[in-house]
């Protein structure tokens, strides 16, 4: 899809700096908000290249007390969860991605959190549908996802856009953050 590579091109082409700025305030902005303070249990994903960076959002969710279950791939293209424990607690899955040595809760754990990030190259800012990497991973986990759950995608400004292309099974997301602010989409 020639948006994916339009997306994933511009993201190669950000500089460290503007990484580290931008990860560091949708972390902050995320961090500020009630839904996000009161989530006991967060499902979220350890990014990697140049996604908006999750690492210093997990560390800090989990400094603060809540549970933070990241995913670990499965070979039938699901997706498992086990809790993250610290940084000493991961060690690189199949694809080189960071997931916990945490024993497994399965892939219907990700119902039972209160909050839930994940990954998308771009969301459409009309109708909430977010674009992975074509996968369907999240998707799947998503779709198991109570209809009262926060969901937000992190996204680096300019991918909050209209139009974003959508198949049946794509799933929708709740809210978006990006370095400028956090924008609601989809009603709860």
């Amino acid at each position: 899809m020639n948006l994916r590579r339009r997306i994933l091109r511009g993201r190669s082409e950000l500089d460290p700096e503007t990484l580290r700025e931008s990860s560091a305030s949708i972390r902050e902005l995320l961090l500020d908000q009630p839904w996000v303070q009161m989530a006991g249990l967060v499902a979220c994903y350890w990014s990697t290249g140049a996604e908006p960076s999750t690492q210093g959002l997990i560390l800090a969710l989990w400094k603060h007390g809540a549970t933070v279950m990241l995913p670990v791939q499965r070979p039938d293209g699901d997706l498992d969860w086990a809790v993250y424990d610290g940084p000493d607690s991961l060690a690189p899955g199949p694809n080189g991605i960071m997931e916990p040595v945490d024993v497994r809760r399965g892939v219907d754990a990700i119902r039972t959190a209160a909050l839930v990030i994940a990954p998308a190259l771009a969301v459409d800012r009309v109708t909430g549908v977010r674009l992975g990497r074509g996968g369907g991973f999240y998707d799947r986990a998503l779709a198991r996802v109570g209809p009262n759950v926060p969901t937000v995608a992190l996204l680096h400004e300019g991918e909050l856009m209209e139009g974003v292309p959508a198949e049946p099974h794509d799933q929708r997301v709740r809210f978006a953050a990006l370095p400028s602010g956090i924008a609601r989409l989809v009603q709860m």
